[in-house]
C-alpha cells in the first residue's frame, strides 16, 4: 500500500510518525480541508501531468487553478494530466492519495508559488485518506522539487 512506502520514506527523519491516516476520505481538497479540520487553501494539491510521456508532479495550493498560458510558457507543452486510471503507473500513488514522496523513479516535482503563502500545507501521503502537515521548507526538503514555478491564476 502506497501509505506505507510514504511511512517509510519518512523513517529517520523529523517527520517519522507524523502521517496522519483517517477515518474519512481525504481524496478532494474539499474533503481532505474537512477531514483535516483546515481551510481548503492549506491543502497542497497533487497535479499530475504528462510532458513529452514523462511524468510530472505540479503541488499546488489547494484553491489553486493551473493556467494553461502559464503552464505552456513554463514547460513548453499544452498541459496534458494522466487520465484517472494510469495516475498510480505513472507516479506510484493512485489518484486521491498522490504525493510528492515515494513516488516512481524518474518523476519530476515542481512546487507552484501559490504554496508559499502558507506556513504549513497538508499534502496527501499515499492513500485516499492520509496527510501529513509540513512547513514548506520540509516540503522542499523531502518532495526532491526540481523548481518552484508560477503555473496557477492569480
Amino acid at each position: 500500500m502506497a501509505v506505507e512506502n510514504v511511512k517509510e520514506f519518512f523513517l529517520g527523519t523529523e517527520l517519522e510518525g507524523k502521517v496522519i491516516e483517517l477515518p474519512e476520505s481525504s481524496a478532494t481538497v474539499d474533503l481532505a480541508a474537512t477531514a483535516l479540520h483546515t481551510e481548503p487553501d492549506r491543502i497542497a494539491k497533487s497535479l499530475s501531468y504528462l510532458v513529452d510521456d514523462k511524468a510530472i508532479l505540479v503541488i499546488a495550493s489547494g484553491m489553486s487553478r493551473v493556467d494553461n498560458k502559464k503552464y505552456k510558457a513554463q514547460f513548453q507543452k499544452k498541459a496534458k494530466m494522466i487520465p484517472f486510471g494510469e495516475v498510480e503507473e505513472y507516479i506510484g500513488h493512485a489518484a486521491g492519495g498522490v504525493c510528492p514522496f515515494a513516488v516512481k523513479e524518474g518523476v519530476e516535482v515542481y512546487l507552484d508559488v501559490s504554496l508559499k503563502k502558507h506556513e504549513t500545507v497538508f499534502p496527501a501521503a499515499g492513500s485516499g485518506n492520509s496527510a501529513i502537515e509540513m512547513t514548506i521548507p520540509q516540503l522542499e526538503k523531502y518532495s526532491g522539487f526540481k523548481a518552484w514555478v508560477d503555473v496557477c491564476q492569480e
